[in-house]
């Protein structure tokens, strides 16, 4: 990933739950919010509810692909935590890109968002 780390810390990820912006999508739910930083930190999450170890990681996996074919198109200084959801273990890569696509265009964060470039997060 270009311009992306890993989010590792707790108190990150309960700062994008408390203080983020959401999109929820089917196959995940999408928090943002800005980090003051020259580049992106993604966090994915996965509980146990979704199914075994192995369907877990085959989530995280999807996700982390979809999330490579969109990071060009995102700006940078965010904070974006993806949580998945049961369905994200039955999908195909290209639907989750699809999906990912369809929240960060909800979330402003490309061209055709509900909210104007210039407001805030």
């Amino acid at each position: 990933m270009i311009n992306t780390i890993s989010l590792t810390e707790n108190r990150d990820f309960k700062r994008a739950y408390s203080k983020g912006k959401t999109a929820v999508h089917p196959l995940m739910a999408v928090y943002v919010v800005k980090n003051r930083k020259p580049l992106n930190r993604l966090g994915i999450t996965t509980s146990k509810k979704i199914g075994s170890a192995v369907e877990r990681n085959r989530a995280r996996r999807i996700i982390r692909e979809a999330f490579r074919q969109v990071e060009s198109q995102l700006p940078t200084g965010l904070d974006i935590v993806v949580v998945a959801r049961r369905k994200t273990v039955f999908a195909k890569t290209a639907g989750v890109t699809g999906g990912l696509l369809a929240s960060c265009k909800k979330l402003g964060l490309l061209d055709g968002g509900r909210k104007a470039p210039s407001e805030p997060l």
